[in-house]
């Protein structure tokens, strides 16, 4: 059997768990950094995922618990997308990625892992990032750690 070690896990594992919706944040800024919160806009905020899929994860919700597009006015709509445009911008000036896939997931059905509240994922991708580990070994490595990764983007938001 092959082990991966990820000591940062256990918070998670052991930690408590919200009864809340993960993406239901509180109007006061105070805990910003604390819950990866990298900009808040009009209708909607930047925050990176805290369980990534590669360095440099982020994603983009909107402040109203909503779980689909048409539930959403054009307002709202139009600032997300300004702030996918910023967020791709950002992460190729910092990360230099060669490419970034960008998805939103609609329902359980499609991959939403917090299907009540709609959020769009960015993902910085290298060629070869996941090379064999995620082929023979069945793990994803994120060679950063999340703190690192929120100081470095904090300033360009």
């Amino acid at each position: 059997m092959n082990r991966l070690w990820a000591p940062w896990r256990i918070e998670y594992i052991l930690g408590p768990k919200p009864d809340e919706c993960v993406f239901c944040i509180p109007k006061d800024p105070s805990e910003d950094e604390e819950r990866l919160i990298l900009k808040r806009a009009k209708y909607n905020f930047v925050i990176m995922n805290k369980f990534p899929y590669n360095t440099g994860h982020l994603m983009v919700c909107p402040y109203a618990h909503v779980c689909s597009l048409e539930e959403l006015n054009k307002e709202v709509l139009s600032e997300m997308m300004e702030l996918i445009s910023e967020c791709v911008v950002v992460l190729k000036k910092v990360f230099n990625p060669d490419g970034i896939n960008v998805g939103l997931n609609i329902g359980e059905a499609a991959g939403a892992g917090v299907e009540e509240h709609l959020h769009f994922h960015l993902v910085p991708r290298w060629i070869g990032d996941h090379s064999f580990m995620a082929v023979f070994g069945e793990a994803m490595v994120i060679p950063e750690h999340l703190r690192s990764v929120y100081n470095k983007l904090k300033p360009y938001f």
